[in-house]
């Protein structure tokens, strides 16, 4: 009886779960930009649909049905992030719809969304024309901190030039289903602000609005109850993270990023391009997250320490885009997200030009000839192509230029596969305010791709192995005055960033009172080292190329379970750390004070982070991390590896011996080398290592360059090298090995 009771439980529960729907995540993010189409009166629309999908990204293949008059914008450089977790893409498709339209939708197999458009069509009294709903920008996923308050911007244009304003969806109306807003969720409906309380818990939300426009009133007269002219919908998604850190700890932008709700003009063929960059104290920036219209490129990230940028662009070919186009971006380390910012790129309308206007096209320039008759009110001395020392002429019925393809300011850009010369006509005015007509003309000559010959036609930013070749990277350790930098450390200059005074005292007194020498003389059986000098090297042989350390930590357990900063973004963190001024700008030296150091026990590791950098420009400096960088030009104007973490094999921090031999010290160096991969490259799996040889009635001869247990990581490879020194061996080497010389141990 019970096994059958057992079983009917059993069928009841499956029945259940049959019947039940699956379930269905909703969209991280939804916004619809709706263009009126005047064939039938406004009765349909264009919508320009931009939703953000929790990875995997769902297949756009089914968001067209047969027969639908509808495109899927399929690209090449799909937008796809990983924070918030789970990763998360961008799908963008346009279809023509009725002007009020109730939809649910679905992305693949796990992403649905409910749509609700009110576009009613309405012919405007001011021009004549159909009016043209509010456009709204998708920001990424937003992220917030319990109990850290925080405001959202929601960034909206209109063509028309009405007012627009934000509100809650309503179940009640129809906009939205399940949509009830959150208490610790208020919206300043006038500025379209969100505010987040703080007063929620760790989980992700979801936000349902709608975009409104209102025809603007007059300053000395006040509407009220004004019935908006259409209404769109907004979906948002808020993640709401736990953490122990302030909530002043977001990444902030530097000058030079794009202000906030900003608007770039762009003519036919013409590039636009971005520049993002933040900076970041306690947390580097894993990544820059955008959401933008399809082919916008992304190029250049560079996450060095504390700085962060990237560089964005998009030309502007024949495309059936909205006028205006947003473009939202954000920075996210690990726990935290910068200010939302979104920039719009307004595609100018252009009249037709005058009839008898030619533009001719050959193998080394475009030649123009435009009727003066059609510019009227234009002052024709005033016209000048991108580079104002190229000549324009004219007389009484024509204006005429001859612009060479590879001069006057003409740019290539690429279009889809064709190559596009790019000018630009336009007035110059020679006065801060005219009353004078301006002209601007966009000229271009389109290269089909299968005509383009040479390596012009490649695009692509240069690889790391390219710009920097194959290098190494490497720690090593040598008592004070010792091994192949001695001449910068026997007496040693340090930099004035960070020199406190008491320690710069003790250094000084050291250097003039007794020679490294005669102090490393003194150095007793069993004692403790009491300074090491940590050399951070690198092979490239770039001669521009500059190496940047950005953090250093050290911990007496090969795992770092438990670890102290010595240099945080570039900073030394205590007075047991100095940097030693060199010469040589691939290598960092620095002096540390193992008698002040938190070290208990007689061994320690070491772990630092770095990159090479490379300025555009040879009066240029590499940045200065350490100081208060406040303009992206540093990040704009360099070029970086990715970041490369190497790890010592276990340093000895006492006077020992070696298999019961004395060891003397003398100009004996302390070495211990971790490499990092060569440049794209990963480590060989077997290197080459010299190795301790015996001969009869002697120890050992010891090699002046051992690898310890390596173990090293770049943004792109973790590779482990074999273990080739045991533990002890390493420690002894510490103390005994020469540079490049071989010393035997007699017994």
């Amino acid at each position: 009886m019970l096994d059958r009771f057992k079983l009917g439980v059993l069928l009841q529960w499956l029945i259940l779960s049959l019947l039940s729907p699956a379930y269905e995540a909703s969209s991280l993010g939804l916004t619809v930009h709706v263009v009126p189409l005047d064939d039938n009166g406004g009765k349909t629309v264009r919508a320009h649909f931009s939703v953000i999908t929790p990875s995997p990204c769902p297949d756009l293949s089914a968001v067209c049905a047969a027969g639908e008059d509808c495109q899927a914008h399929f690209t090449s450089l799909p937008f796809s992030y990983t924070k918030p977790s789970p990763a998360w893409c961008v799908r963008q498709w346009q279809k023509t719809v009725p002007s009020n339209y109730n939809a649910v939708l679905n992305l693949g197999s796990n992403t649905e969304f409910y749509v609700s458009i009110n576009a009613d069509p309405k012919v405007r009294a001011n021009n004549g024309k159909l009016n043209t709903p509010a456009f709204v920008a998708l920001p990424p996923p937003l992220r917030a901190s319990v109990n850290c308050p925080v405001n959202f911007h929601v960034s909206a244009k209109d063509l028309d030039g009405d007012k627009v304003q934000c509100r809650f969806a309503r179940a009640d109306k129809g906009e939205c289903r399940d949509c009830t807003p959150h208490s610790f969720m208020e919206l300043d409906e006038g500025s379209c602000t969100l505010t987040f309380t703080g007063k929620a818990a760790a989980a992700q939300y979801f936000i349902y609005l709608m975009a409104e426009d209102l025809i603007p009133s007059p300053p000395t007269r006040q509407v009220l109850n004004s019935s908006p002219l259409s209404s769109v919908p907004v979906h948002l998604s808020l993640t709401v993270e736990e953490s122990s850190s302030s909530c002043s700890s977001n990444p902030w932008p530097l000058d030079g990023t794009p202000e906030k709700d900003s608007v770039q003009y762009v003519l036919s063929f013409q590039e636009v391009k971005l520049n993002a960059n933040y900076k970041s104290d306690l947390e580097s920036v894993s990544e820059i997250a955008v959401v933008g219209p399809p082919d916008l490129y992304r190029v250049g990230f560079a996450s060095v320490g504390p700085l962060a940028g990237m560089t964005m662009g998009w030309i502007r070919s024949a495309n059936n885009l909205t006028q205006l186009l947003p473009v939202c971006f954000v920075a996210n380390t690990n726990s935290f997200q910068s200010e939302l910012r979104c920039v719009w790129l307004y595609q100018r309308e252009l009249r037709a030009l005058p009839d008898g206007t030619e533009l001719r096209c050959n193998q080394t320039e475009m030649s123009l000839l435009l009727p003066v008759t059609s510019l009227s009110n234009i002052n024709l001395a005033e016209l000048q192509l991108n580079s104002p020392t190229c000549p324009v002429t004219y007389n009484n019925t024509h204006l005429t230029a001859h612009i060479p393809l590879s001069g006057c300011g003409t740019k290539a850009v690429h279009s889809g596969s064709e190559l596009v010369y790019t000018n630009t006509l336009k007035s110059v005015h020679h006065t801060m305010i005219s009353r004078q007509p301006s002209l601007i003309v966009p000229l271009a000559c389109r290269i089909p791709g299968v005509q383009v010959k040479g390596p012009q036609y490649i695009v692509g930013m240069p690889t790391e192995r390219q710009t920097f070749g194959e290098f190494r990277v490497w720690i090593e350790f040598y008592l004070p005055g010792d091994g192949p930098l001695a001449e910068f450390t026997s007496t040693p200059k340090f930099r004035s960033d960070f020199l406190p005074l008491p320690r710069a005292r003790r250094e000084a007194g050291v250097v003039n009172s007794i020679s490294i020498n005669n102090a490393k003389s003194r150095l007793q059986l069993g004692e403790k080292v009491k300074q090491l000098d940590l050399l951070v090297m690198s092979n490239c042989s770039v001669e521009r190329a500059e190496m940047i350390v950005t953090n250093c930590k050290e911990s007496e357990t090969e795992d770092f379970a438990v670890s102290r900063p010595m240099l945080q973004n570039g900073c030394m963190m205590s007075n047991n750390t100095l940097e030693i001024v060199t010469e040589k700008k691939n290598v960092k030296i620095y002096r540390l004070d193992v008698n002040t150091m938190a070290v208990t026990g007689t061994t320690m590791y070491v772990e630092c982070k770095l990159n090479l950098c490379i300025t555009t420009k040879p009066s240029d400096s590499c940045p200065n991390l350490c100081n208060n960088v406040r303009s992206s030009s540093v990040l704009v104007n360099s070029v970086f590896t990715g970041t490369y973490t190497v790890r010592s094999g276990p340093v000895s921090l006492v006077v020992g011996d070696y298999l019961g031999q004395n060891v003397t010290t003398t100009e004996k160096p302390i070495t211990s080398i971790t490499e990092a991969p060569k440049s794209n490259a990963t480590l060989p799996t077997e290197p080459t290592v010299p190795k301790p040889t015996t001969t009869p009635g002697s120890t050992p001869q010891i090699s002046s360059i051992t690898r310890a247990t390596t173990k090293v990581t770049s943004s792109t490879t973790t590779s482990q090298a074999p273990e080739v020194a045991t533990s002890r061996t390493t420690g002894v080497i510490l103390l005994t090995i020469s540079t490049f010389l071989q010393m035997n141990i007699l017994q």
